[in-house]
């Protein structure tokens, strides 16, 4: 038997996946002796009769109200309310699949390791047609930007990636997520981890199969907010941003530039070569895949792009820099 586990999945909105989800844990869950807590944030389309009714056949499925609603407060809350005798928490997100083997990887490349924290790859899947080139162009390189847990690759040691697993008292001893945040927590908190000496292991062995947003604008919507988490993260630990997050700040005001275009053309310069790269990067995806329908997949993460960028500057020229927040008692 492991030592005591903690499962925390914040969930909002997510009948469509909280079934799966966690019939996929379960099972370790019962092996393990290990409490899932679905903390949620105000669902309103029957995500919490379902988690009421699964949690009447296993008892060890707990809903948490989460009245702060974001992620990162669930998550605290969670710890908070039930994690004194554990020593693993585990991050699952609703919106996801997860093989069934994936909590007993974590667990094992955590003690194979000695890992603090293990964090694992995405890779993101659709249903429909726009969601899947949506999910398209998030895989491409053009998409992510060569981000380590978007990509293929061996384990190695990482300052950054998707959240899965941690060790409580690293967890705790940072003060868990910062809750003023509604993006970027992750990365915000393994900043801090890093800073305190933890070591963060990017997986190989297992990853999560992401099911991205449906539509264009709430992509956009969520990138805009992207770009705001990271631009708060930067001014919160007066870093500078990594080149290639440099590259795509600088997009928004680049293609602001357009508007000039009628006093010299060298103003549309910027717009035109975005355009270009979109198409390209759709081109190249296409050729990749072999499926002339990926076309799209270029300028769809143009979209990405701009929004991140956009989202970025509009943090910055806001100037809110948050505190550390409220975190998890010690």
């Amino acid at each position: 038997m492991l030592s005591r586990i903690l499962i925390v999945i914040p969930t909002l909105n997510e009948i469509d996946h909280i079934a799966s989800v966690l019939s996929a844990l379960l099972p370790f869950a019962r092996a393990q002796d290990a409490t899932v807590i679905v903390a949620d944030g105000g669902s309103t389309d029957g995500t919490c009769a379902e988690v009421e009714k699964m949690g009447q056949e296993t008892p060890q499925i707990v809903l948490l109200h989460n009245p702060d609603k974001l992620q990162a407060a669930a998550v605290n809350l969670a710890v908070e309310r039930f994690g004194d005798d554990a020593e693993w928490l585990i991050r699952v997100d609703a919106h996801s699949a997860y093989p069934s083997d994936f909590c007993e990887t974590l667990m094992s490349e955590a003690i194979d390791t000695g890992a603090d924290s293990v964090v694992v790859r995405m890779h993101a899947e659709g249903v429909s047609p726009l969601q899947t080139q949506i999910a398209r162009a998030q895989n491409s390189r053009f998409g992510n930007g060569g981000s380590a847990h978007r990509g293929a690759g061996e384990g190695r040691w990482v300052t950054h990636g998707h959240h899965a697993l941690f060790r409580l008292n690293a967890f705790r001893s940072v003060g868990g997520y910062n809750t003023t945040f509604s993006h970027n927590e992750d990365a915000e908190l393994d900043h801090r981890l890093i800073r305190a000496g933890f070591k963060i292991w990017l997986t190989a062995r297992t990853f999560v199969r992401y099911f991205p947003r449906k539509s264009l604008r709430d992509l956009a919507s969520q990138y805009f907010r992207f770009g705001k988490g990271r631009a708060r993260t930067l001014a919160l630990h007066r870093e500078r941003p990594a080149m290639r997050q440099a590259i795509v700040a600088a997009l928004a005001p680049a293609l602001a530039l357009v508007v000039l275009a009628p006093l010299h053309p060298v103003f549309a310069l910027p717009a035109i070569a975005w355009l270009l790269g979109c198409a390209t990067a759709g081109l190249a995806i296409a050729i990749q895949t072999k499926r002339l329908a990926n076309l799209t997949a270029g300028p769809i993460a143009g979209i990405m792009h701009l929004a991140w960028s956009a989202g970025f500057w509009a943090q910055i020229l806001g100037n809110s820099i948050p505190t550390i927040g409220r975190g998890v008692p010690e």
